[in-house]
Formats: structure tokens, C-alpha cells, sequence
């Protein structure tokens, strides 16, 4: 990596660092990005609070002297350099199929989405603290479709504009793509108490599932089919939803006698039984599976072991939650006809989405399309919608 003139570097021009944990080559790095006017080690400092095991922590120094510290960017085009100077960087650190997770604090955060925008194929997730995003500017629709997302915004902060902290909210809520677990912590932004308790669970079962299961593959950008036709376009922004679990859905709600026509339609599927849910708020009806018939694989359910393969919720929500395989899954999501899941991809399958509810007779179509494509999918074990 050639040196850049004035940026604070090592003698080749390699970012300075600090670490803590695993020194193998492969274990899963999460690498830390600290906020303007300070360093590596106000990051790396948590660390110890964080999940141990075969696991590596690497915090990063930003290019740039900032009063005592150090900082990503001086003016506005000093993002993108940054950001490809850590691009290279990240070559150089271990295995390349290793799985790469962020932590960003304040404006690590912006630095940390422009990585996110511009090579989301290279991280395995992103934990956002007390900081705003750069406009997603042209980014396609649910670019970040298979990458969780834990956010946490303070609601006091000192530094951080409230629009821009509201706009990221709002544009990782609706059109990321990415299984968000956002919350809002009281008062102002310190990397302590709750937020670093629920950042460490949140990070655990994130590793836990990619040492489980691997990475989940990303969005190819291959349209597939469904019962012979490509998924329409969802007319209208996605709904909002409510930002922690149980998740339900909160605004575009359709009419519940609608629901109650899915529902008959859902109950009429060949092999499936209906029953009350284990998992939901009292009245959401389940769609279950014989496991000992079924060929699909766990990560097709909702609940594995009852055969659970689906659920509504009642009215007014008249959502539904159900388990796709990844490619329907990206492809729902970035036409509108699915949210992920919260725990997508950190506790449960990357393919569990929201489904919001029909709101006239062609949404009543597609949305039963796409149940009965994961009804098929835990049945057979085949990815194809029809």
C-alpha cells in the first residue's frame, strides 16, 4: 500500500492499529472504527466486554490529525478515499473468506456505511452506534439485503444532527434490505450500560450463526421465477413495522376481511395443518407441517421442531411471517413484499421476512404466491417458487 502524504499511517502506508483476541488468520475480525478526534485505542477499550472465543478485534486509527486525536474525514470528499484505503487494507488481514463484521462509533458510522455501500459482499455485518449514514445515493433497491444490522441511536445526542440521525433510521428501517435491530437508548451517547450489554448479545449470536451455518450467501442479482412469472413490484413504499420483536406491522394495513380470504386460502394447502402459534401475540394463526413427511431443511421454518412454517397475525396487522430461501427472500425484500426479520441471519434463518398484508384483490394474489412458496420450500426442500 503506497504512503499518502500527510495522512497518519505506518512506514508502508498501512493504517495504524490496536487488537485484542484471536490471532488466527480465519476466526471472524470485527473491525472498529472510532469516531472523529479520537483513536484506535478508545474503541479497542470495549473489546474485553465483547464476546471472546475464535474471535479477533481490530480498531483502527483514521488518516487524519484532528485536534488530539484523529479523524476519517476533513471535508466531504475525504470519505471515499478513506474508505477505499481501508478496502485495501482489509486484502491484507488474514484469510479473505474470513468473515469481516463492523462496529462503528459516531462518525465511524459514516465511514462504516460507505464500506457498507460500496463492497457490501465483504462484511458479515455492521453494528452502528450514535452515528449517521451517508445518503445511500444510488444504491439499488435493498442493497444490504443479508447483512444484520444492530443500530443504536441516543435519544439525547449531543453531536449528531437529529435529521440525519432520523434518515438513517428511516432508510435502514424501509429500503436497506438489511435485518435491522435498532434501538433507542436514554440519554446521550457513551459506549456503556445497556448499549454495549445488547451490542455483546447481539454480536454473539451473530458469530454463533456464522460458525453454525456459514455465510448466507448475498443477492446475485439473478430475477427468479415465481409459478412462472417474475415477481411484481409492490406499488407504494414498504410499511413501518415496529423496530424491536415481537415484529408487527404498523401502517398499510389491509382490510381484515381480505386476511380472512388468505387465511382460508393458506389453510387449503395440500399437506397443511393450522394451529395456534407458539411464538406470536395471542390470536396469530400458524400454517404447520408433518416434519416426518417434509423434506425442506430447518432453516425453512419458523419453528423446526413443531413444523411451524408459517404465521398470520391477527387483525388489524395482517402480516405474516415466513422462512424463503435466500433468492426469493432478496428478491421479496427489494420489491417491496418483505421486511426481515429483526434476527434474520443472528438467531433464526436469513430468510425469515415480514410479509405485509394483502391490501386489495392483486396483493390477495401475490402474497398468497408467496406463501405457498415457502410452504413448498419447507415441504420439498426445492428453492423454486412454482
Amino acid at each position: 500500500m503506497a504512503s499518502r502524504e500527510g495522512w497518519s499511517t505506518d512506514a508502508d502506508g498501512m493504517p495504524m492499529v490496536a487488537r485484542w483476541g484471536s490471532e488466527h488468520p480465519a476466526v471472524p475480525l470485527v473491525v472498529a472504527l472510532h469516531g472523529n478526534g479520537t483513536s484506535e485505542h478508545s474503541m479497542i477499550e470495549i473489546s474485553p466486554w465483547l464476546p471472546h472465543g475464535p474471535v479477533a478485534y481490530v480498531s483502527v486509527r483514521a488518516p487524519f490529525e484532528h485536534g488530539t486525536g484523529y479523524s476519517w474525514f476533513l471535508e466531504p470528499g475525504d470519505l471515499p478515499e478513506s474508505a477505499a484505503w481501508l478496502l485495501e487494507w482489509l486484502d491484507t488481514e488474514g484469510d479473505p473468506d474470513r468473515p469481516v463484521l463492523l462496529l462503528a462509533f459516531r462518525d465511524g458510522v459514516t465511514v462504516a456505511g460507505a464500506l457498507m455501500l460500496d463492497a457490501p459482499h465483504r462484511f458479515s455485518g455492521a453494528a452502528l452506534l450514535y452515528g449517521a449514514l451517508p445518503p445511500a445515493g444510488t444504491a439499488g433497491p435493498a442493497p444490504l439485503a443479508g447483512m444484520p444490522v444492530f443500530l443504536a441511536h441516543a435519544e439525547d445526542d449531543p453531536r449528531t444532527p437529529p435529521e440525519l440521525l432520523a434518515r438513517t433510521w428511516d432508510w435502514l428501517a424501509h429500503d436497506s434490505g438489511a435485518p435491522l435491530w435498532a434501538e433507542r437508548v436514554p440519554g446521550g451517547d457513551q459506549l456503556a450500560g445497556k448499549v454495549v450489554g445488547d451490542l455483546g448479545t447481539w454480536l454473539a449470536d451473530r458469530l454463533d450463526h456464522l460458525r453454525a451455518h456459514g455465510e448466507n450467501p448475498l443477492p446475485d442479482g439473478t430475477e427468479p421465477d415465481w409459478n412462472g412469472r417474475p415477481l411484481p413490484r409492490r406499488t407504494g413504499p414498504v410499511p413501518d413495522t415496529t423496530s424491536g420483536i415481537p415484529q408487527h406491522q404498523t401502517s398499510q394495513n389491509g382490510p381484515a376481511e381480505l386476511q380472512e380470504r388468505l387465511w382460508e386460502r393458506l389453510a387449503a394447502l395440500d399437506g397443511v395443518a393450522t394451529g395456534p402459534t407458539t411464538v406470536g401475540v395471542e390470536g396469530t394463526r400458524a400454517l404447520l407441517l408433518d416434519r416426518a413427511a417434509a423434506r425442506g431443511p430447518d432453516t425453512a421454518y419458523l419453528l423446526p421442531a413443531l413444523g411451524e412454517v408459517a404465521h398470520l397475525h391477527p387483525a388489524p396487522d395482517g402480516s405474516l411471517h415466513v422462512a424463503l430461501p435466500d433468492a426469493l427472500a432478496y428478491d421479496a425484500l427489494a420489491k417491496g413484499w418483505a421486511l426481515p426479520h429483526p434476527l434474520a441471519g443472528v438467531r433464526l434463518s436469513p430468510g425469515m421476512v415480514l410479509v405485509p398484508g394483502p391490501r386489495d384483490e392483486d396483493e390477495l394474489e401475490t402474497v398468497t404466491e408467496i406463501v405457498t412458496a415457502s410452504v413448498r420450500y419447507a415441504a420439498t426442500g426445492g428453492i423454486e417458487a412454482g
